[in-house]
């Protein structure tokens, strides 16, 4: 073995008594491996290709209370050397970050996560740093694996967890600890029995976890989390026109007729009570049955042709009842498992008192009278639509404020918009966060069946849930394509889709012509491709079918304009197939997130199938698209990642038939009557071993 230097003998001998008062001191000799000094640091990390970020940090990503946040990050430095990399979170009204130690990925790639716990505001960040010690840990190791003298490297080790251990002097447990560890990398002694010490992990961590803040890079952007309530993210929504609530026919249906009606919609498995407009409606141009220009004696308008001489906005229809009436019915409501969702439609009748008292809040043609509103070739004599731009907008949208907050003094915490694409984004981005302050509890549904782009930047400005196209996508292709876009690009980090199967404008030409078997299928793929989803009912559960006319999407006869009266004891009522689902749905994590989904091959155009998980909880759905025919085919599921064997058998339990399938292999046989029951919803159950497993488990 050579003989040491008289250099090196004193350098060891400096290290025995570390400094506290020089942590930055190097010691190793010119031409010997040093360690990189803190101030060469400075701007050697880069940070980039932050994920999730929405529009350069423009607006916030969403979650629901409790859900994890996954943060990845291209972290990278010149050279070789190590990196630690942090992801940094907090509440927006605290100061103090959490820190997370991030994972590398590969490639430069780092990633971790942090739980938005409550509802409010997070923002989160990352930071990174070269890291000197483990840089030189990772040399020292090659060089014993090498067979190579490591021992003039010690010292240069102690002196960086020396420097580690003055500025842990705070916290003496990990000072006296570091402060050990200096020393004996410091003494003499072989330095593969000493590397073997460095090992241990938590060692090496507390090391690093002291390497100095003044070195870290940190992303210039602090970027935000919207936490919602679960309802935001996962439910079944019902829609109801009280005034059809009645249990005598021609008679206008109250709030109270509504109260008794709540254990059949409760029965169904709805936890979301969406009403249409429950304000005055005006009189004048008041549409009569099928969108007619003259209304009879009896006819009630359109509930969206809001105001009269009794109020506006913040007034309920009489005919309904009263304010105290609707509390009480908010109050059953909840006894029964549901919240109340409000419709705020953002026009007047000609009636409304604002046409009065605010005339410059409305367009008007060259001529001087006013714009009622349009959608050409569809004209609304009996609605005015607000002029949010108009030159004095600042008290009008002050109005509306107001409106939202009286109902949410009320109770109401739920709100479906109507047509909010026909109003600016810069309005909806100012009232939501301002109403969000106060009621972080907040949630809002965007009807906006438009552009993809408007939808997205409602989505972006506030909107907690969207409207979509889900009722135009039949086919497999366009289900699967579609589903794939909301869910597995940047759009399910702020767009969550709420999957209606009809509305009292809709009625999709799936429906029209598939009979009893198309609603099934349509429901199962709503409440089971989205954790959100809505019906407008009773229509949809006695599968009401007929158009106003040949090639149109709308109801004959439709609600909109009249009083209905449903027999809700029909014997083709679908209710008992929607309430399984929708047991189904609360008794599976699985189905109450989007995120998770995926598409499996099944080699028939007519039959989709896709999964979700939750922790062990993988749901296996199985859907006849064809509301004429049985179809049948093969599904082929990925063993090993859904922690499978191949020679094992594992059961799939109908949850819909209550029926078990003894599965084995990737390849299993699935057939679909859509007369009897058009889907599959499996739970996967990984113990059925043997022919006793299978038969006891039947």
């Amino acid at each position: 073995m050579p003989k040491k230097s008289e250099k090196t003998v004193k350098r060891a001998a400096a290290v025995k008594n570390i400094s506290a008062e020089k942590p930055g001191l190097a010691l190793s000799a010119p031409g010997e491996s040093e360690p990189l000094r803190p101030e060469t640091q400075a701007g050697r990390v880069v940070i980039e290709n932050v994920r999730p970020e929405i529009d350069g940090g423009r607006f916030p990503i969403k979650r629901a209370a409790g859900e994890e946040v996954c943060v990845e990050a291209d972290i990278f430095a010149d050279g070789h050397d190590e990196l630690v990399c942090e992801l940094l979170w907090r509440k927006d009204n605290e100061t103090a970050w959490k820190r997370i130690p991030m994972r590398p990925l590969g490639n430069d790639r780092w990633r971790a996560e942090f739980t938005a716990a409550e509802l409010g505001e997070y923002r989160y960040t990352v930071q990174g740093r070269v890291d000197c010690f483990l840089t030189w840990l990772r040399d020292l190791k090659k060089r014993l694996e090498a067979a190579q003298d490591a021992r003039l490297e010690l010292p240069a080790g102690a002196e960086l967890v020396a420097a580690a251990a003055a500025r842990a002097a705070g916290v003496q447990k990990d000072a006296r600890r570091l402060a050990a560890l200096a020393r004996d990398l410091g003494t003499d002694g072989e330095p593969g029995e000493k590397a073997a010490r460095l090992a241990d992990p938590e060692l090496t961590g507390l090391v690093s976890r002291w390497g100095g803040d003044d070195e870290l890079v940190r992303y210039e952007k602090e970027l935000e989390v919207w936490v919602d309530p679960v309802h935001a993210r996962f439910g079944a929504w019902y829609e109801v026109f009280p005034r059809s609530c009645s249990p005598e026919p021609g008679r206008h249906g109250t709030f109270n007729d509504l109260i008794a009606q709540l254990p059949y919609i409760s029965g169904m498995g709805f936890d979301v009570l969406y009403l249409p407009p429950i304000h005055p409606v005006g009189k004048t141009h008041r549409k009569g049955a099928n969108n007619s220009l003259k209304a009879g004696p009896k006819d009630p308008g359109s509930p969206w042709a809001i105001g009269d001489k009794t109020g506006g906005h913040k007034a309920v229809n009489p005919e309904l009842g009263t304010l105290e009436d609707f509390r009480r019915l908010a109050k059953a409501a909840k006894s029964h498992g549901m919240d109340i969702a409000l419709d705020v439609a953002l026009q007047c009748s000609p009636d409304h008192s604002w046409l009065r008292e605010h005339p410059e809040w409305f367009r008007r043609r060259p001529d001087g009278s006013l714009r009622y509103a349009e959608n050409p070739p569809k004209k609304y004599e009996d609605i005015y639509p607000l002029d949010f731009c108009c030159l004095d907008r600042r008290p009008l949208w002050d109005e509306v404020k107001s409106i939202f907050k009286f109902w949410l003094d009320q109770g109401v915490r739920i709100f479906r918009v109507d047509n909010p694409h026909t109003k600016p984004f810069a309005f909806w981005e100012w009232l939501i966060r301002d109403l969000r302050r106060e009621n972080p509890d907040l949630i809002l549904l965007a009807e906006a069946f438009t552009r993809p782009r408007v939808m997205y930047r409602l989505a972006k400005a506030g909107f907690n849930q969207s409207y979509n196209y889900f009722p135009w996508r039949n086919s497999k292709r366009e289900l699967e394509s579609y589903f794939t876009e909301l869910t597995r690009t940047e759009a399910g980090e702020f767009f969550r889709p709420n999957l209606w199967v009809n509305t009292p404008d809709i009625l999709t030409e799936y429906l029209q012509f598939g009979a009893r078997p198309a609603f099934m299928t349509r429901y199962a793929l709503a409440a089971t491709l989205g954790a959100s989803c809505g019906v407008y009912g009773p229509a949809f559960e006695l599968c009401e079918r007929a158009p106003r006319e040949a090639g149109r999407e709308e109801y004959l006869d439709s609600e909109k304009y009249e009083i209905k009266h449903w027999n809700l004891d029909r014997p083709d009522s679908i209710r008992d197939f929607i309430a399984r689902v929708n047991r189904i749905r609360r008794e599976n994590p699985a189905l109450q997130n989007d995120a998770s989904l995926r598409f499996f091959p099944l080699d028939n155009e007519q039959l989709i199938c896709y999964g979700k998980q939750a922790g062990d909880d993988f749901v296996l759905v199985v859907v006849n698209l064809d509301p004429h025919y049985k179809q049948s085919g093969w599904v082929e599921l990925p063993l090993a990642e859904l922690g499978l064997s191949q020679n094992k058998r594992y059961q799939m339990h109908d949850l819909l038939t209550d029926r078990r399938y003894l599965w084995q292999g990737p390849r299993n046989y699935v057939e679909l009557d859509p007369r009897a029951c058009p889907a599959h919803l499996f739970r996967l159950r990984r113990y059925a071993r043997t022919e006793q497993d299978f038969d006891y488990f039947l």
